[in-house]
């Protein structure tokens, strides 16, 4: 993740060793040679995806003037912040990886996974979730509103099982459990709001230098106070991504940057506007070109 930003690029290199240095701890390392196993695990996953990220938003010095709004799914909306001029740097880095521990312990404490469903509208698995949680022990809830069509499911692992079973009896394509280690997005992630809370409380948040479009809302935020609140109201509210896009829509945004790992966010502003420009920004060749030097 980032390696070869890292080797093309002084300041990526540069920036990874600053989050190292916010650490105490060789955060580099792991995520340019693994072991992936290791990387994977959310309070390693959440730092590394934010430093590969603010990466990419330090080279894009010159073309930063030109952004009007800003938004992150899930981890991503802490990178939303740091790149308004909200958040430090390092202080994020710190911030996200007690996120990450915080969210581990709970699924330790109440065990939870998650699940994809494809092919089904947004009210009929918000039907299906409830009734399942009415029926039996645990609950099972809307956690990810990705794309028309696509929605994660998260919960109980027993309310998630069995909510899979009546959303393919409901018509859903596909139900996909995922590989997750806690039903974050939910009502059991609870028990780590006083820590992030304390965490963020602990950090200067300065109002966004544009607006962030919070998951928990859909709506911009341009102070720094209800910033804090939303993050930690977002461990257990759903990520409303789909209503994310069309609020960037709507505020007249004419192209969308993905910074980091992964083109899936671009895939996802796809399906709700086919129209709209996108640039998945994470590699070498992609920054080259983005910046003329392809």
């Amino acid at each position: 993740m980032g390696k070869d930003l890292a080797e093309a690029f002084p300041e990526v290199r540069l920036t990874f060793e600053e989050a190292d240095d916010a650490l105490d701890a060789p955060l580099s390392r792991l995520a340019w040679n693994g072991p992936e196993a290791e990387l994977t695990l959310t309070i390693n996953a959440q730092p590394a995806l934010l430093v590969h990220s603010i990466a990419v938003w330090r080279l894009l010095e010159g073309r930063q003037s030109a952004v009007s709004v800003a938004a992150g799914h899930s981890l991503g909306e802490f990178t939303a912040y740091v790149a308004a001029g909200s958040l430090a740097f390092a202080d994020a880095v710190r911030t996200v990886r007690r996120r990450g521990e915080l969210m581990l312990s709970s699924g330790e404490a109440r065990p939870g996974t998650m699940a994809a469903v494809i092919g089904l509208d947004d009210a009929v698995v918000e039907a299906v979730c409830r009734e399942t949680s009415e029926k039996g022990d645990g609950v099972v809830v809307p956690a990810n509103y990705n794309a028309p069509g696509q929605v994660v499911v998260s919960g109980d692992v027993e309310a998630v099982r069995r909510a899979e079973e009546a959303l393919k009896a409901a018509g859903a394509r596909r139900v996909i459990p995922l590989n997750v280690s806690g039903a974050f997005h939910s009502p059991l992630m609870s028990v780590a709001e006083d820590g992030l809370r304390e965490q963020l409380e602990s950090v200067t948040l300065d109002d966004p230098l544009f607006p962030v479009i919070s998951n928990v809302t859909a709506e911009p935020v341009t102070g720094a106070s209800r910033g804090r609140d939303l993050l930690v109201e977002q461990l257990t509210s759903p990520v409303r991504w789909v209503a994310t896009e069309q609020a960037m829509l709507e505020q007249g945004v004419g192209e969308f940057w993905e910074l980091g790992a992964g083109t899936v966010l671009a895939g996802l502003m796809k399906r709700v506007n086919r129209d709209v420009q996108t640039r998945s920004l994470g590699a070498v060749r992609e920054i080259d070109d983005f910046l003329g030097k392809g």
